[in-house]
């Protein structure tokens, strides 16, 4: 008989997080682990148990998150994130002119904040979730513009919808929920966070958050440094420090320098047989460290973008080799960086044939291109 493919939970609680900048990656990261599982069983998982929940969290960055681990995300990342969401909002309402003026801040925002709670519990109340364009004609506050201050080509005119729905949502008060249209798009809609959690994301002390959550991290991502926990999370040296202090660590040796793990944490066998694998663009395991050249060899180069953001990448025997791209017709294409002998070369032509039929002639394009994944697609 063969083996049972885990449930999508328990691969997203092995890899803690699943970054979900772009909306493909959720359902591929999964998808590249546990062959047996289906595009409908992530949705499900997502929308319907409600098992997994996206938030706005390390370095503001959005991911989709196990409910057991969100109270510890949530109060060691996103409440910090969320600080700094306010006070660079009222910062902008204060310094920039606006569209109508807005002559107290924080009472705007106050209005605002009441205004959005009232319309995404009346839609919830109905079974109905809004989008952001909804919820800005409902509140119209929401709309209320930046004007540009210089001729620079970037600066615009630009509504406040969307920081304020990223700030309300770090805060732990509305969830991003299903998209409008297919998997792959980026137009989610809103929901208030009872919608997931019906009492409220649970409360924890900020420090004891930043103590699971490194536990949590090295659990899925250790034996690691100090300086990747750190990178990973976007805290500074006194916060990691902290968290690190409080745990019962062991010292090790890599290559990067000086290492931690948790005691009793199984390192798997290097003899295993080797694997091939298509992970997408932002997948966690690749931005799981902020060093990077014990698996990513000399291809860095080709396979990340300025801002430190990796690519699709495929993968033999644990270590980066190549990348990958979807073209316009639904085509996955492959490059492989090095030899890596004929064996490998057809598990990994193997793979990107499984990942295609998957994909059901789906495109979508990453929302950091990288110079492969750019070369591949042209």
């Amino acid at each position: 008989m063969a083996p049972r493919s885990p449930r999508v939970e328990d691969v997203v609680s092995d890899l803690l997080v699943l970054h979900a900048t772009d909306p493909a990656t959720v359902y591929l990261s999964v998808l590249a682990r546990a062959p047996g599982l289906t595009r409908d069983d992530i949705r499900t998982a997502m929308y319907e148990r409600r098992d997994l929940v996206r938030v706005l969290a390390m370095r503001r960055t959005l991911f989709v998150a196990g409910r057991d681990d969100v109270p510890a995300i949530h109060a060691g990342a996103s409440l910090g994130v969320a600080r700094m969401l306010r006070t660079r909002l009222l910062k902008e309402l204060v310094k920039t002119p606006t569209d109508p003026e807005v002559p107290d801040p924080q009472a705007w925002l106050a209005g605002v904040e009441r205004g959005v709670d009232a319309v995404l519990r009346t839609a919830a109340r109905d079974g109905r979730t809004l989008s952001g364009a909804e919820i800005s004609t409902a509140v119209p506050a929401l709309r209320t513009a930046l004007l540009p201050t210089t001729d620079k080509a970037w600066d615009v005119r630009r509504t406040v919808t969307s920081q304020t729905l990223a700030l309300l949502s770090a805060e732990g008060r509305i969830v991003r929920t299903e998209p409008r249209g297919s998997w792959t798009s980026r137009h989610h809609a809103w929901a208030p966070i009872e919608s997931w959690f019906p009492d409220g994301i649970p409360e924890l002390p900020e420090a004891d958050a930043r103590t699971l959550l490194a536990r949590r991290w090295l659990e899925a991502f250790g034996p690691a440094t100090p300086d990747d926990l750190q990178w990973w999370t976007g805290w500074n040296k006194t916060h990691t420090r902290a968290a690190l202090a409080r745990l019962d660590l062991v010292e090790v040796t890599l290559a990067e320098g000086p290492g931690i793990m948790l005691p009793g944490i199984e390192i798997p066998d290097a003899a295993a047989a080797p694997g091939a694998a298509l992970l997408p663009a932002l997948d966690p395991t690749p931005m799981g460290w902020k060093h990077r050249t014990w698996y990513l060899g000399e291809h860095r180069e080709r396979l990340f973008d300025r801002m430190g953001n990796i690519g699709p990448t495929v993968w033999w025997d644990g270590r980066v080799v190549g990348g990958w791209a979807v073209r316009a017709g639904g085509e996955v294409v492959h490059r492989l960086l090095e030899d890596v002998g004929t064996d490998a070369a057809a598990a990994v032509a193997a793979e990107a044939e499984r990942l295609q039929v998957l994909l059901d002639a789906a495109t979508f394009t990453p929302s950091f291109p990288t110079p492969l994944d750019k070369e591949l697609r042209a």
